[in-house]
C-alpha cells in the first residue's frame, strides 16, 4: 500500500510537499540529503475509507487513515512453539481479524482487525479459551507508558526465572533422596531397614510416591496447562510432558495396589515384580529435568533484550527544566514541550530539542554509534540520550515522551522482534500439527510393542519417551531467539531492522539501487579546485570570491563561503551588489566592478576565458561546477565546486560487489554528473535524469528481471523507489518521518551500515538454519530411537529419563547458539592516516597567459595547465608540467609520477610519507584512484630522486611527467 501512497503524493506535486519540508531542512538538501522520505506508521486505530494530506511533525507526509486497527496483547502461559500456533488459531478463527502475529519469545501479540466487527475484549477471550492469559499492551503517547511497558516486560522474565528457580530447588530437594530409594539398592546402598526386604515392599513404593507429590505440585503447570489443552482437542509441549509424567505416576499407583494385593494373597511372585517397575522416579525426573531446561532457556532468552535494556539504561529519568525563569528538577515524563532544558557539562539529555542559548560538544554515539562528539550551537538539535561533553546550553524541548527519537528506536527494535520472518512461520506450521502427531507415534509404539508380545511396563516407558523426547522446545525457539539476537545487535551498531520479514528478505537482494544525493554523496557542494589567473594567490581570489558569494543565497555560494572560513578568509566589502539571473553576481570592491558566474556571464562582461576554456570544459566533465571570478576584464581564476562522494561510499560499493550485488545509481542528476560519479565509484550502472516515478520503474524493470531488490534513499524524491523495492533502506535517521518509514533504517547515514545489514541478515538467517537444522535433526533422530526401532536389532531404546534430559538440552543448545550472534561485528570503515578524513584535498593550479592580467607565461608552458593531480591533459594525452602561482615571485615546478602498486589507503599515506621526506619537495598529492602522485618542488629535483624514494618504501614508478 505505500508504494499507492508514494504515487498520489507524487501525483499531488512536489512544490506543496516542498513547502511543508522547507521549514525542517536546509535549502540544499530539500528532497535529497536530510529530506524525510514519505512514510508514515501504518499502526493506527482509526477506520479508513479515503487518504487525507496533512502535515506530520515537521515534514509534509501522507497520512493513511486504515481501515483495519492493529493492537498489541500481552500473551502470558506459552511455553513452546504448539501453544503459539493454537494462541493464533484461535484468534483467526474471530470474524473480522485480518492478521495474526504470536511471539513466543516476547509473550506478545500484534493483531489487526476490522474494530466494527470484532473489539479487543473478544480477542482477549479467544485467547483465555485457548488457555492462556491475554491483555490488551497500550501504547500511551508518553515515556512512562514505554518505560513501564518495558520495565514490567523484564520485572516479568526477572519473576519467571525466580519461579522457575524455585520449583528446580524444591524439585532437586525431593528428588534426591527419591533417587537414593528408588535406584539405591541397585548400587548396594544402605536403606533404613523399614523400606529393605520384600515384606517392606508397599513400603518402599508409598514412599517413593510420598517423595514425588512435592515435585509434581510444585510443577503443576504442566498437567493444569497440559490437560486443559488436551480437552480443547490442542495439544501442546505440555500436553507431552503431562500425559508421560502422569502415565508414571498412574501406573505407580496401580503397582502398588497390586502389590498390596500380593502381600495379602500371599503372592510373593507378584509383589516383586511391581517392585522392580515403579516409575515415581521416572516422573519426578521428567519433571526435574524439564523445569532445569526451562530455567536455563528463560535465563538465556533474557539476554537476548541486552540491546533494549541497554538502550533504556541510556534514558535520563530527569530533566532540570526553566520556568518563568526559575530552575526545577522533574520527572523527564512531566517535560512538555516548548519547556526550556537547562543542561550541564556531563549531563544527559533528557529530550529532543533545539539549543537556544550557549554552545558544548554532544556524545551522540548512544544513537549513531561515533565516538567523536559533535559540535552543537544555537540552532543545532540535540536527540534524548545523548550526552553533553563541555561546555552549557539551553535548548527548547521540541518532542518529548514516546515522540523522542531515542524512543522511537526502542519501539522499532521491540517492534522488530515480535514480528516473524517468513522461515519462522514454516516451524509454526510444523508445530501446529507436530504434537498431535507425536502423540499418535506414541500411541502406536504402545500398542505396537504390546502386541509385539512385551511386557506392559516395557510397552508404556517406550510411549512415554517418545512423549517426552519430542516436545517441540527447540523448533519453537529457533527463530524468535535469533530474530531478536540479530535486531538487537543492529541496533546497537546503528542498524533498525522493522521487521523480521526485512531482515530474512535482504540475504537474497542481488540488486542494490542506490541514490545519488545525500546516499553516495554528502549532499551539499564544497570546493574541489581551485585554478589561479590573475589572482596573485589562494588567498587572493577567496577574499574576492567569499565576499561576491555571501549575499548569495545559491548552495555553490555556500560551499565557498564555507571553505574560505576553514582557511579564516578576511572578506572584503562589496557595494552595488547584484544578482544577474542564471548566470551569476556582481558588485564593486574598492570602486573596481567584480564578476562571479558562468563562462556566459564572463564573455557579456569582456572578459577572455579562452585559455581556461579547456580546464572548464574538464571539470563540468567530472561533475563538477566552474565558477569564473573576473575582475573588470581580467580573468582572477575559476573555483570548482561538486557534491562528493561520502568517504566510505566507494568501499560500500566495492563490499557490495565483493558479495555478488549489482550496484545500480538512480539520479535525477544530469548524465555527465552521474557517469562522473559513477566511474569515481566503480558503479555497475547509473540511471540519470530520472523523477521519482521513473525510480519507481526502473526498480519494477530489476524486478521484473527476476532481481531481488534492495532500494537505499535518503529523500521524498525516493519514497516511490523506496516503497516498490522488495527491502527499502532509509539514510539519514534520526528524524520524526524516517525513523516510521522504510524497512531498515541506518542512524549514522553510512553507506557501509547497509553492508553490515546485510552481512547481519546473512549471518541471522544462517543462524535460523543451523538451529532449524538442529530442532529437526533431533526429532528426526529422538523419535524413531525412543520408540524403540533399534531394540530388535541392537537392544538400544531411551528410557523417559534420558528423553526428558535431551529434550531439555536441546532447548537450550538451540538459545546457545543464536547468541552467538551477539559477537557479530559489522565492517568497519577503512581509516586514512589513522583517521577518517572527511574530505580530500583541495587541488590548486595556476593557468598564466599575456591576457590574464599583467602576468606572462612561464616559457615551456603551451597549453592549458592542469591541476596538481594531474587531471587535466591536452589532446595529445601530454601532461605538461602544471606551475603553481605563490604569493611571491617564485614558481614552483610540478611532477606527475604514474606508480604501480599502490592497492588501499595504507600504500597511498606511505608513498606520500617516501616522497615528502625527500629534499626539494614542497608538498605531495597521491591519487589513489588515479595510481598517480603529485610532487610540488621548490628546486629542480631529479626523477632518479623521485623513483628511489618510491621503490624504496615498496612500489614502481612507471613513468615521470
Amino acid at each position: 500500500m505505500s508504494h499507492i501512497l508514494a504515487r498520489e503524493l507524487y501525483i499531488l506535486g512536489s512544490r506543496t510537499l516542498l513547502s511543508w519540508c522547507l521549514p525542517a531542512i536546509a535549502p540544499a538538501d530539500c528532497g535529497s540529503a536530510g529530506s524525510h522520505p514519505l512514510y508514515v506508521d501504518t499502526i493506527q486505530a482509526e477506520p479508513y475509507n479515503r487518504y487525507t494530506y496533512t502535515p506530520v511533525g515537521v515534514a509534509g507526509v501522507l497520512k493513511e487513515i486504515e481501515k483495519g486497527k492493529e493492537t498489541r496483547f500481552n500473551v502470558t502461559g506459552m511455553t513452546c512453539a504448539a501453544c503459539s500456533a493454537a494462541v493464533e488459531r484461535n484468534v483467526k478463527q474471530l470474524q473480522g481479524v485480518e492478521d495474526v502475529t504470536v511471539n513466543l519469545l516476547t509473550g506478545s501479540m500484534r493483531v489487526k482487525y476490522d474494530p466494527e466487527q470484532v473489539v479487543d475484549e473478544d480477542i482477549v477471550k479467544a485467547v483465555t479459551e485457548a488457555g492462556y492469559g491475554a491483555s490488551v499492551r497500550t501504547r500511551t503517547q508518553d515515556t512512562v507508558g514505554q518505560a513501564s511497558s518495558t520495565a514490567l516486560s523484564q520485572d516479568l522474565v526477572e519473576e519467571q526465572i525466580q519461579a522457575m528457580k524455585q520449583r528446580l530447588v524444591y524439585s532437586l530437594l525431593f528428588m534426591a533422596p527419591l533417587m537414593y530409594v528408588s535406584m539405591g539398592p541397585m548400587i548396594n546402598l544402605p536403606l533404613p531397614s523399614f523400606l529393605s526386604g520384600i515384606e517392606n515392599s508397599v513400603s518402599y513404593a508409598f514412599t517413593q510416591f510420598l517423595l514425588v507429590l512435592p515435585v509434581v505440585y510444585v510443577n503443576r503447570k504442566f498437567f493444569t496447562v497440559g490437560f486443559g489443552a488436551l480437552l480443547r482437542r490442542k495439544p501442546n509441549m505440555d500436553s507431552l510432558v503431562a500425559v508421560g509424567s502422569g502415565a508414571g505416576l498412574v501406573y505407580g499407583v496401580f503397582a502398588i495396589f497390586r502389590m498390596s494385593y500380593g502381600l495379602g494373597a500371599g503372592n510373593w511372585e507378584l509383589v516383586v515384580q511391581y517392585a522392580h517397575d515403579l516409575y515415581f522416579e521416572s516422573s519426578a525426573m521428567i519433571l526435574t529435568l524439564i523445569t532445569l531446561g526451562e530455567f536455563l532457556e528463560t535465563r538465556a532468552k533474557a539476554r537476548t533484550s541486552d540491546a533494549i535494556k541497554k538502550l533504556m539504561d541510556l534514558a535520563p529519568k530527569t530533566a532540570l527544566v526553566e520556568r518563568d525563569g526559575v530552575q526545577e528538577e522533574i520527572p523527564v515524563e512531566m517535560v512538555e514541550v516548548g519547556d526550556v532544558i537547562v543542561i550541564k557539562p556531563g549531563d544527559r539529555i533528557p529530550v529532543d530539542g533545539v539549543i537556544s542559548e550557549g554552545q558544548s560538544y554532544v556524545d551522540e554515539s548512544a544513537l549513531t554509534g561515533e565516538s567523536i562528539p559533535v559540535k552543537k550551537e544555537v540552532g543545532d538539535r540535540v536527540s534524548a540520550a545523548t550526552i553533553n561533553e563541555s561546555g552549557a546550553f539551553k535548548f527548547r524541548a521540541t518532542e518529548v515522551g514516546m515522540d523522542t527519537t531515542f524512543a522511537k528506536i526502542i519501539a522499532l527494535v521491540e517492534e522488530a522482534s515480535a514480528t516473524k520472518a517468513p522461515v519462522g512461520r514454516l516451524a509454526d506450521r510444523i508445530s501446529g500439527i507436530f504434537v498431535p502427531v507425536v502423540m499418535a507415534i506414541a500411541l502406536v509404539s504402545t500398542i505396537g510393542w504390546l502386541l509385539a508380545g512385551q511386557s506392559f511396563e516395557f510397552a508404556m516407558s517406550i510411549g512415554i519417551s517418545v512423549l517426552v523426547i519430542s516436545c517441540p522446545c527447540a523448533l519453537g525457539l529457533a527463530t524468535p531467539v535469533a530474530i531478536m539476537v540479530g535486531t538487537g545487535k543492529g541496533a546497537e551498531h546503528g542498524i533498525l531492522i522493522k521487521s523480521a520479514e526485512a531482515l530474512e528478505i535482504l540475504h537474497h537482494v542481488n540488486t542494490i539501487a542506490l541514490d545519488k544525493t545525500g546516499t553516495l554523496t554528502e549532499g551539499k557542494p564544497r570546493v574541489t579546485d581551485i585554478v589561479l589567473g590573475s589572482a596573485g594567490s589562494r588567498e587572493d581570489l577567496l577574499e574576492i570570491a567569499g565576499a561576491l558569494e555571501k549575499n548569495s543565497e545559491h548552495p555553490i555560494a555556500e560551499a565557498i563561503l564555507n571553505y574560505a572560513k576553514e582557511l579564516n578568509i578576511a572578506l572584503r566589502r562589496v557595494s552595488d551588489f547584484k544578482a544577474v539571473s542564471g548566470k551569476g553576481v556582481e558588485g564593486r570592491i574598492n570602486g573596481k566592478a567584480y564578476s562571479a558566474g558562468n563562462v556566459r556571464l564572463m564573455r557579456e562582461k569582456g572578459v577572455d576565458t579562452g585559455p581556461m576554456e579547456a580546464l572548464i570544459d574538464k571539470l563540468s566533465g567530472q561533475g563538477k561546477t566552474p565558477i569564473c571570478f573576473a575582475e573588470e576584464n581580467s580573468l582572477l581564476g575559476v573555483i570548482a565546486v561538486a557534491d562528493v562522494p561520502k568517504p566510505t561510499s566507494r568501499q560500500a560499493v566495492e563490499r557490495f560487489k565483493q558479495m555478488g550485488v549489482k550496484v545500480v545509481m538512480l539520479t535525477g542528476d544530469n548524465r555527465k554528473t552521474a557517469e562522473a560519479i559513477r566511474v569515481q565509484l566503480d558503479i555497475d550502472e547509473a540511471v540519470a535524469e530520472v523523477l521519482p516515478h521513473e525510480k519507481d520503474s526502473t526498480i519494477q524493470g530489476l524486478q521484473q528481471d527476476g532481481r531481488k531488490v534492495g532500494m537505499i534513499g535518503d529523500g521524498i524524491n525516493d519514497a516511490p523507489a523506496l516503497a516498490r523495492a522488495d527491502v527499502g533502506i532509509a539514510i539519514g535517521a534520526g528524524t520524526d518521518v524516517a525513523i516510521e518509514s522504510a524497512d531498515i533504517v541506518l542512524i549514522k547515514s553510512d553507506l557501509m551500515d547497509a553492508v553490515g545489514a546485510m552481512e547481519l541478515s546473512k549471518a541471522t538467517i544462517r543462524n535460523i538454519k543451523q538451529n532449524l537444522f538442529w530442532a529437526f535433526f533431533y526429532n528426526t533422530l529422538g523419535i524413531p530411537v525412543a520408540a524403540g526401532l533399534l531394540y530388535s536389532a541392537f537392544g538400544l531404546r531411551l528410557s523417559p529419563m534420558i528423553g526428558a534430559a535431551a529434550m531439555s538440552m536441546s532447548s537450550v543448545f538451540v538459545v546457545t547458539n543464536a547468541l552467538r550472534l551477539h559477537k557479530f561485528r559489522p565492517p568497519a570503515p577503512e581509516k586514512q592516516d589513522g583517521s577518517e578524513r572527511r574530505f580530500e584535498p583541495v587541488s590548486v593550479s595556476w593557468v598564466g597567459t599575456a591576457v590574464l592580467g599583467t602576468r606572462v607565461e612561464p616559457a615551456g608552458v603551451s597549453q592549458v595547465l592542469g591541476t596538481a593531480s594531474g587531471d587535466f591533459a591536452d589532446d595529445s594525452g601530454v601532461r605538461p608540467v602544471a606551475v603553481e602561482k605563490t604569493d611571491g615571485e617564485d614558481l614552483i615546478m610540478k611532477k606527475t609520477l604514474k606508480i604501480e602498486g599502490m592497492m588501499c589507503q595504507h600504500c597511498q599515506m606511505r608513498v606520500e610519507k617516501a616522497l615528502g621526506a625527500a629534499e626539494g619537495v614542497s608538498s605531495v598529492e597521491v591519487s589513489l584512484e588515479n595510481q598517480s602522485a603529485a610532487v610540488s618542488l621548490e628546486r629542480d629535483v631529479s626523477d632518479e630522486v623521485l623513483k628511489q624514494a618510491v621503490e624504496e618504501a615498496g612500489y614502481k614508478v612507471v613513468e615521470v611527467s
